[in-house]
């Protein structure tokens, strides 16, 4: 038998990398979501309640191809339903971040693609940046914001939505462009939003690909008919810039708070 090495094999033959749709940035971590089972040593679940619903391993699975993140009508102590959400492993700070995938088509559903770490302590720096929020009762609209968390005092900056296809319709790739002085969003690969982030402290983050039962957006209840409620994920991807980049400061006066 005869052992070929990498290097031997046809190019066509060997998986290249994504290439990050804004130049200067290389891939360094992602899912394809292409196994059986979730890869645990890329993410842990997101458990526990969570607004209308309990958050579950058990309502995440990988499905032909896909994550799928699941909505249900089921008790879960005093609630009502149960969902599922995951969070990376690995922590991220300047980079492209990017992902495509669909939300549930009934009403009642908080699908979110965003960055924030997972814990930390004290006043260590705890940036929250929401590339994608959308509530499920507004197929045609997703939300953008950017909380700091800590220093406290909590501040929400740069808030906007944006109009869109239905959400739930078909798979669409969602990206943001994080640099110690801009913060950059996409749709579709149309850049549709820009925020000065020297107004916020930077930290790492983690990746998050989450669904919740919610009544945020103006939902008033859940969609019961629509049940089972299926978030899907195709793929997400981080990449880091090719070359440093620089320190950043923060801003030199303190954050307003609310």
């Amino acid at each position: 038998m005869r052992l070929w090495s990498l290097a031997c094999l046809p190019l066509a033959l060997v998986a290249a990398d994504p290439v990050c749709p804004v130049p200067g940035y290389r891939f360094v971590w992602g899912d394809e979501f292409a196994g059986a089972k979730l890869d645990t040593d890329k993410w842990v679940y997101r458990t526990g309640p969570r607004l209308w619903s309990e958050q579950r391993a058990a309502n995440v699975s990988l499905v032909d191809g896909h994550l799928r993140l699941t909505g249900l009508k089921e008790d879960a102590g005093d609630l009502k339903y149960t969902a599922g959400g995951v969070i990376s492993k690995r922590l991220f700070r300047y980079a492209y971040y990017e992902a495509s995938f669909k939300v549930p088509p009934g009403a009642g559903w908080h699908t979110s693609f965003w960055v924030l770490r997972n814990g930390g302590k004290g006043d260590e720096p705890r940036v929250e940046i929401d590339i994608c929020e959308n509530d499920s009762v507004k197929l045609t609209d997703y939300g953008i914001n950017h909380h700091q968390w800590t220093p406290l005092p909590h501040v929400a900056l740069g808030g906007k939505h944006i109009k869109t296809p239905d959400l739930s319709a078909a798979f669409h790739v969602w990206g943001c462009e994080f640099t110690p002085t801009e913060l950059r969003h996409y749709f579709d690969g149309k850049l549709v939003h820009r925020f000065d982030a020297t107004k916020l402290r930077h930290g790492d983050g983690n990746v998050w690909l989450t669904t919740i039962a919610a009544g945020l957006g103006g939902t008033k209840s859940v969609d019961e008919k629509r049940l089972p409620a299926y978030a899907e994920f195709d793929y997400v991807r981080v990449f880091t810039p090719v070359a440093p980049a620089p320190v950043e400061t923060g801003p030199t006066t303190e954050a307003p708070g609310k």
